[in-house]
């Protein structure tokens, strides 16, 4: 019976999901070529509000909790786990404020109504997991603007989803560089729960009636730390909050 559900409910959230990316493209493009990179960012927002609350279709629960306040006087770096696509859906919702860039695979910026535009203008660093040395000045590219604009980066340092919710290694390379290239940003650990049992079979079949949940934990201050002591403080955070109940 759960198997019918989810299919039946599961189909008509992947038509309203493909319909939602294609009234919102030509918003977004309206938004980006009249009004500049901040509206346009706006209008993002607004997609993934009714990409994420969409979800009620499903009976998916959604929880936000913030164990500190975030900052919008300065960038912010967020290191997040990663389970499923729908990790940056709630993501860019939830820390609307700051304006979450994330580092995506360039494969996603054609063909993808909506989402492919918005990495194309949005600033997001588009790395090509061939090409080493262009990744860097990718991941480089972003650090200057969330620098310069006060918008955020995001990054997933496991680099892969994990369909199970056991956390992998976290890579310092990503982490690295923006912090270095953008010296005056916070670091903020975001423990997401959950999302992986939405879409444990890619797309389709959805799981209806889960609980997903999005976290914002302490702050880390990079001044006086090493790469290294972040990505380990930020995993044993996110490693932790995913423990408990």
């Amino acid at each position: 019976m759960k198997k019918i559900i989810d299919y039946v409910l599961g189909s008509l959230y992947l038509l309203y999901f493909g319909l939602t990316l294609v009234i919102f493209h030509p918003i977004q493009m309206v938004c980006f070529h009249l009004f500049g990179r901040r509206v346009h960012q706006k209008s993002v927002h607004v997609l993934n509000g009714f990409l994420l609350h969409g979800l009620y279709i499903l009976g998916t629960r959604l929880s936000f909790k913030a164990k500190a306040t975030l900052p919008t006087d300065r960038p912010v770096i967020f290191i997040a786990n990663h389970q499923s696509m729908f990790d940056i859906v709630g993501m860019i919702w939830f820390l609307r404020n700051n304006f979450p860039l994330f580092v995506s695979k360039i494969e996603l910026a054609k063909g993808i109504p909506s989402i492919s535009y918005n990495l194309q203008k949005s600033g997001a660093a588009l790395i090509d997991r061939q090409d080493g040395k262009q990744a860097i000045m990718e991941i480089a590219r972003l650090a200057k603007l969330i620098e310069e604009t006060k918008f955020s980066a995001a990054i997933f340092p496991e680099g892969t989803r994990s369909r199970t919710g056991v956390l992998k290694a976290f890579a310092t390379g990503g982490v690295a560089i923006l912090v270095k290239k953008a010296p005056n940003a916070l670091v903020v650990p975001i423990a997401i729960k959950n999302t992986g049992k939405l879409n444990p079979k890619g797309i389709f079949p959805l799981s209806s009636f889960e609980s997903l949940s999005w976290t914002v934990l302490e702050p880390i201050e990079p001044k006086g730390k090493t790469v290294d002591e972040i990505v380990e403080l930020a995993k044993s955070s996110i490693e932790n909050e995913l423990k408990n109940v």
